[in-house]
């Protein structure tokens, strides 16, 4: 009788790469390593040799790169979903789909454990979980950092673990940031940034994105068009959605856009400092909001600024594949219905200004709008709206006149004597 399976989430980073051998050395499994490709734009060939090098019974690298763009970022850019006014999600949008296609995996190999890399400290330890609760409660979840044979409590300990075997260490000891890259963005954790006194050493750090003050002087111009708030075409080319991603990432990442330095709210209940490059994300969603703009009514946009941020923080919490969840994105298509038309950006030195904008659902009225009176609208029509409006504050002061108390007297304290001369 072969020994039982676990499927392990694999990345070839520092973490897992030490799994491998951890698990082989502390649990009799036969070990499956899991790649999903989310456009990290690793080479999977050498990840899925040092996989099997390091005692890997076999390496699968799934190519989830359109799945990811389609099921996950375009339900979060149409909902202009960003956690703490800052965060895009880029890291929480990828871990649904990486703990589903662990599911997947672990029911087509007869595993009965899957096992992650996530540290006890992280977010990334709920959202693989939540996941795999998901689709598969019956399967036993090892969390290496929260296991108890797991005697490593840094990077540090984890390089040596592998020096100490003569295994390859997959990173320099200088460039030891705890990184996260996908399709959508690259986050920086660690070294200096733990300390939130420092600036970020971006010029060291950056991998996607040109320094802004290093950006070209010209700036550039780009134009995005939307279908019931889905991205089709950049500068009047249609394009699939890897492509699309992978031009806007060119486009901001030499021109600048898409910088974050924040230190935001874990799950956990702890703070931690993060810096991320989103260029082709932060270009989609400031386009995707002007849209929104143009063709949205007043009510409607501003309830789904509160889905949005209820969206933005089930997303960051792991629970993608919950109800509620599936609620917010059928809300979200509903108002995306007639979010079509294009949108002009201009791109300078890290910045992103709106350069005009179109939808033949546009609710903007030239006619209305205008300060020139028009059929539609006559400036005495408010006359009525703001007497009616204002009925409760001018009854409440009047109120307030009769009894000699408030901010409606004579002599009330809340106005202040100004100078005459």
């Amino acid at each position: 009788m072969g020994k039982d399976k676990v499927v392990l989430a694999y990345s070839g980073g520092l973490d897992t790469t030490v799994i491998i051998p951890w698990l082989k050395e502390n649990y009799d499994y036969d070990v499956i390593a899991v790649c999903v490709d989310v456009g990290q734009g690793d080479d999977w060939k050498a990840i899925k040799d040092r996989a099997l090098r390091t005692g890997a019974s076999a390496c699968y690298v799934v190519d989830a790169r359109e799945e990811y763009i389609t099921e996950y970022i375009w339900p979060s850019v149409k909902a202009n979903a960003v956690y703490e006014d800052r965060y895009l999600l880029g890291t929480s949008t990828a871990r649904p789909l990486i703990g589903k296609i662990l599911v997947e995996y672990a029911r087509q190999e007869g595993a009965v454990a899957i096992c992650h890399g996530a540290t006890g400290k992280g977010n990334d330890q709920v959202r693989f979980e939540l996941a795999i609760k998901a689709f598969a409660p019956d399967l036993k979840v090892i969390a290496a950092w929260r296991d108890p044979k797991w005697n490593m409590d840094s990077r540090e300990a984890e390089i040596k673990y592998l020096e100490d075997r003569n295994l390859e260490v997959p990173m320099k000891k200088d460039q030891s940031y705890s990184r996260d890259e996908n399709i959508w963005h690259l986050s920086h954790e660690g070294l200096e940034l733990e300390k939130t006194e420092n600036e970020p050493n971006w010029k060291h750090m950056l991998k996607l994105t040109t320094p802004p003050e290093e950006a070209p002087d010209a700036g550039e111009y780009v134009k995005i068009d939307f279908e019931k708030g889905v991205p089709v075409k950049v500068n009047d080319k249609e394009m699939s959605p890897l492509e699309i991603m992978l031009e806007l990432n060119k486009i901001g990442g030499r021109n600048g856009v898409g910088l974050v330095d924040i230190c935001e709210n874990r799950f956990v209940g702890m703070k931690s400092r993060g810096c991320y490059e989103t260029p082709g994300g932060s270009i989609l969603y400031y386009a995707h909001e002007m849209l929104d703009h143009l063709c949205l009514d007043r009510d409607t946009y501003h309830y789904k600024q509160l889905v949005a941020l209820r969206m933005s923080e089930l997303i960051y919490d792991g629970k993608w594949f919950t109800t509620l969840m599936d609620a917010c994105m059928a809300f979200v298509d509903k108002t995306q219905e007639t979010v079509t038309g294009w949108v002009k950006l201009k791109l300078y030195k890290g910045s992103i200004r709106g350069a005009g904008s179109y939808s033949k659902y546009s609710l903007y009225n030239e006619s209305i709008a205008s300060f020139t009176t028009g059929e539609l609208y006559d400036h005495k029509d408010a006359q009525g709206f703001i007497t009616l409006v204002g009925l409760p504050l001018k009854v409440r002061a009047m109120m307030e006149q009769s009894v000699g108390e408030g901010q409606a007297v004579r002599e009330s304290e809340s106005l202040k004597k100004r100078p005459t001369e």
